[in-house]
């Protein structure tokens, strides 16, 4: 498969040797600030360390000497830190009066955003939102210029001048006549000049203003990043005035060289089906092949419903039917759930519990079901239908959904939750449902125990544990840990939940995840860490102690993995002219241990993905407590292999994901857990994939 690779990364060469810098021990007017380290050794002998801010800092402007001025002789080569200030400088420089707004991320990088007249209309003006980070030594043996596209932005038309009796608290960000800044960061001479002022519109100010959120639609984002990339350059950096500042490699964006691409073994994107079957695709190949394997011992499994009783007539009967006896459609029917997932659909018709309204539902379940009579050894499982429409707003209504499922999981009970507005679009009798019934079936296998697929690779002796923590936007300051274990296979183990900053409870969970993979497999080769953000010292030091005390003197590697597709970096396959999108499994070294990976379905020249299939790639870290370890390019691409696995082991739909089970599992928790009572999930919840 060939294909050749452009990345959103300019290189450029040091625009001078040295530079004659004033520098102040004071900031009197929003200086830039410098650590006294970005300045190697050139202070010693100049001035005392007790003379710098907090004794460490020291600003600048990078203008001409003012009164007590500290002139500095710097050597950009030997003083690779403090270049990036002053690349940073010349960068915002130059864009002073082009850009139509700036600001300062708060990495300290620079974004401008332009007008987009085309998208603009008489209610919000909309800008394309760009960010230039300077870095050293990533890809090349120099200075590089990150280029990426981060969107758009809306800005409200009328000033803050203009909006009368409102309420402040739903400001966040304003554009101060070109300069972004907080609502509650505001200057004084901001304050002062609020006709100058615009909100931008986020998603908590839209419905105040009367402006309806953005749909998302799916589609290819390559073609249209990498157009408006090269737009971008063409227009602003690939220019004699530019260049002067910043002298940028001639080729423009860096063509990585072929032994820093790999692509994964194709076999990575096998999975195992029952009796050995082998397939790819879950969408095609679970229907003919059949689960790995049934839901496990007891083998008596109930199911009821939980409705509203004006959804029983018509929802109910129809999921009813449906799990039954199957879908019937001319050209795409669907098998009942014993054909799909080789389990009857069993009624419990008398556990049936009905509602009148959303407002006595809680009331009305938690009374039926701690009243419920239930046999043994039997697995009950509730499908709820939810009257409540996805795009509703109302935090109450959608409260419910997961009380509800607490109240359930509380007594040892299972829950699916479907959607009337699902069951009923298109028409009750002419309806598409049929798309949603492979991802429900899928789902409730799982949840009850069955292992719809797994990956098809070689039982080894380590364990993978996922660590997740989440900003809960309903709590507003809540956060959700989590760690997911699974096997090599990508069986899931178990999990539990904790305090985001609680380590000593992530240490222990972590043990006990050990002792029973220990107690399955007798020794553990290598414990494997998929985190949700750089580790440090604090995470590590009470996991590595635990696992002292264990005795188990084995390598412990991390894997960061961002929870948001890779926007910064972007890899680009120019070969392909339509659709751009490099192939599934290419891994792109960007950093010393910093690695893209393309995660998608184009396996080959022959793949068509469909449209929500275009992801962008995923940017993974490595680290290792046994130094040099990740030096072994081939042990590397086996842990970033396992990643790529790992996204094929999501058991809530068909769809192929980009993001491991490992980080997608936590994230779905924390979506959920932070609607609970009760701050501890109990042993049950702890056990299987209630969740999905």
């Amino acid at each position: 498969m060939n294909q050749t690779i452009k990345l959103n990364v300019i290189p450029f060469d040091v625009p001078t040797e040295e530079v004659e810098i004033a520098f102040y021990t004071t900031n009197p007017d929003n200086y830039y600030r410098i650590h006294k380290d970005d300045l190697n050794e050139l202070l010693e002998d100049i001035i005392d360390e007790s003379e710098l801010h907090e004794g460490q800092w020291l600003y600048t402007d990078f203008q001409p000497p003012k009164e007590n001025a500290i002139i500095l002789t710097v050597n950009l080569y030997d003083n690779v830190y403090f270049s990036l200030h002053y690349y940073r400088y010349l960068i915002r420089r130059y864009f002073s009066g082009k850009a139509d707004i700036m600001h300062s991320n708060f990495t300290k990088e620079i974004e401008v955003y332009f007008h987009n007249k085309q998208l603009s209309d008489n209610l919000y003006k909309v800008y394309n939102q760009f960010t230039l980070k300077v870095q050293h030594s990533r890809l090349t043996d120099g200075p590089e210029l990150v280029v990426s596209y981060d969107g758009t932005t809306k800005v409200y038309n009328k000033s803050l001048a203009e909006i009368a009796d409102f309420q402040t608290q739903y400001y966040n960000w304003i554009n101060c006549n070109g300069v972004l800044n907080r609502w509650k960061y505001l200057t004084d001479k901001q304050k002062l000049n609020h006709d100058k002022n615009y909100p931008v519109l986020s998603n908590t100010l839209k419905p105040h203003l009367g402006i309806k959120f953005d749909v998302p639609t799916f589609e290819n984002r390559y073609p249209k990043y990498f157009k408006i990339l090269e737009e971008f350059y063409n227009n602003y950096l690939n220019t004699e005035e530019f260049r002067k500042i910043l002298p940028l490699a001639k080729e423009g964006y860096f063509t990585p060289p072929a032994d820093t691409v790999r692509i994964i073994n194709p076999e990575s994107n096998e999975l195992q089906y029952s009796n050995g079957k082998v397939g790819r695709d879950p969408k095609k190949d679970f229907k003919s092949k059949g689960p790995f394997k049934s839901v496990p011992p007891p083998n008596n499994v109930k199911f009821f419903f939980i409705y509203q009783k004006s959804d029983k007539e018509t929802a109910v009967k129809a999921i009813y039917n449906y799990l039954k006896n199957g879908f019937y459609h001319e050209r795409f029917p669907f098998p009942s759930m014993n054909d799909y997932i080789r389990l009857p659909f069993e009624l419990d018709v008398t556990g049936n519990i009905e509602y009148e309204n959303l407002n006595e539902a809680i009331s009305t379940v938690h009374k039926a079901i701690k009243n419920k009579d239930k046999l043994p050894d039997t697995k009950y499982l509730a499908i709820y239908i939810n009257p409540v429409p996805k795009a509703d707003k109302d935090a109450g209504r959608n409260a419910i959904y997961y009380r509800l499922k607490e109240i359930l999981l509380n007594e040892g009970i299972l829950s699916q939750v479907i959607k009337t507005e699902h069951i009923h679009r298109n028409g009750y009798k002419n309806n598409d449902f049929n798309t949603f019934l492979p991802h429900l079936q899928i789902a409730m296998l799982a949840k009850l125990g069955g292992i719809p697929w797994r990956l098809n690779r070689p039982t080894t002796n380590e364990l993978i544990v996922g660590v997740g923590a989440f900003f809960s936007v309903s709590q507003k300051t809540r956060f959700v840990g989590s760690a997911f274990c699974f096997n090599n296979e990508g069986i899931f183990k178990g999990f539990d939940c904790f305090n985001a900053n609680d380590t000593t409870s992530l240490a222990g969970s972590i043990r006990e995840a050990v002792l029973k993979f220990l107690v399955t497999n007798h020794k553990a080769d290598r414990l494997i860490i998929h985190f949700y953000k750089d580790i440090g010292k604090k995470e590590l030091r009470p996991i590595m102690e635990t696992l002292h005390k264990l005795g188990l003197n084995i390598p412990v590697i991390i894997l960061t993995i961002n929870k948001t597709e890779s926007k910064e970096l972007l890899g680009f396959d120019t070969t392909d002219t339509k659709n751009l999108m490099p192939y599934s499994g290419t891994i792109i070294k960007v950093g010393r241990k910093e690695y893209l990976l393309f995660n998608n379905t184009r396996y080959d020249e022959n793949s068509v993905p469909k449209k929500k299939e275009y992801h962008f790639p995923v940017k993974i870290s490595l680290a290792c407590s046994e130094r040099d370890m990740l030096d072994d390019m081939d042990l590397v691409e086996q842990l970033i292999d396992q990643v790529y696995q790992f996204s094929r082991m999501y058991w809530k739909s068909t769809d192929q994901q980009s993001l491991p089970v490992t980080i997608k599992y936590p994230e779905m928790v924390a979506q959920i857990y932070p609607y609970f009572q009760h701050d501890k999930l109990p042993d049950f919840g702890k056990e299987n994939l209630w969740f999905l």
